[in-house]
């Protein structure tokens, strides 16, 4: 059981840290078991966030327009996160993203962490769903805005606490709720290529579409992404 700790959430445009972007980020600073600072923000993606998205986390389009870009957000989050152990619900979907990020921006991001996830699987087997949202739901725990980052890393040390409270026992099962060194390689990722760049400008130009943030900085998964969304959406 551990009491010094950062926990985290982000809500993303997709599942893959490779090709998709992180939109916000919620993270909590937790010192002798009691909250002592949050990190709340939006975050513009350089992408457009697609419907399923939206209707899932409730984040638009028009709600980042004017936040800032990863390259303004990552170096300010490493900041508050310190060298505290991380914790959050199916913690490595969150350090993946987080770490590419960092690693982009040419940051280190090595941190130990608490997979609260991890625990519910063991100690909790006979429940139909492990969920945060579900687990909320079973323990009682206040969710009054599901897959809101700030939201969710809250309830995550919500259920850690009540975790401990029924399963920890002292001198016996410590591991089970200590940090382990979090394991994530970061895909290595290439610039969208000159022709990719100029046709997707020539789409959007065709189409009235709004030029993208940090357009010359696209990856070439991530402009050949964006180009399939535009042809589908409009033809050529």
């Amino acid at each position: 059981m551990i009491k010094d700790y950062i926990l985290v959430d982000v809500e993303t445009t997709g599942l893959n840290p490779a090709t998709d972007q992180i939109i916000e980020i919620g993270a909590i600073k937790v010192l002798d078991g009691k909250a002592v600072e949050t990190y709340e923000q939006l975050i513009h993606p350089g992408v457009s966030i697609g419907e399923h998205i939206v209707e899932l986390v409730g984040i638009t389009n028009e709600m980042v327009k004017d936040a800032p870009t990863m390259s303004e957000v990552i170096g300010e989050f490493l900041e508050f996160a310190e060298d505290l152990p991380m914790m959050g619900h199916n913690l490595m979907f969150d350090y993946g993203f987080l770490k590419t990020a960092a690693v982009k921006h040419g940051n280190n991001f090595g941190k130990t962490g608490v997979d609260t996830l991890s625990i519910a699987r063991k100690y909790l087997s006979q429940l139909e769903s492990r969920r945060l949202d579900a687990l909320c739901s079973y323990f009682g725990i206040p969710d009054e805005h599901h897959h809101r980052a700030l939201n969710d890393a809250a309830a995550a040390g919500e259920l850690y606490r009540v975790l401990c409270e029924k399963f920890y026992i002292e001198g016996k099962n410590d591991k089970d709720f200590a940090p382990v060194p979090l394991q994530f390689s970061v895909k290595k990722v290439s610039p969208a290529t000159a022709k990719q760049i100029s046709y997707l400008k020539s789409l959007l130009e065709r189409h009235g579409i709004e030029e993208p943030v940090q357009m010359e900085q696209l990856t070439k998964s991530q402009a050949s992404k964006m180009i399939d969304q535009i042809l589908f959406q409009y033809g050529r």
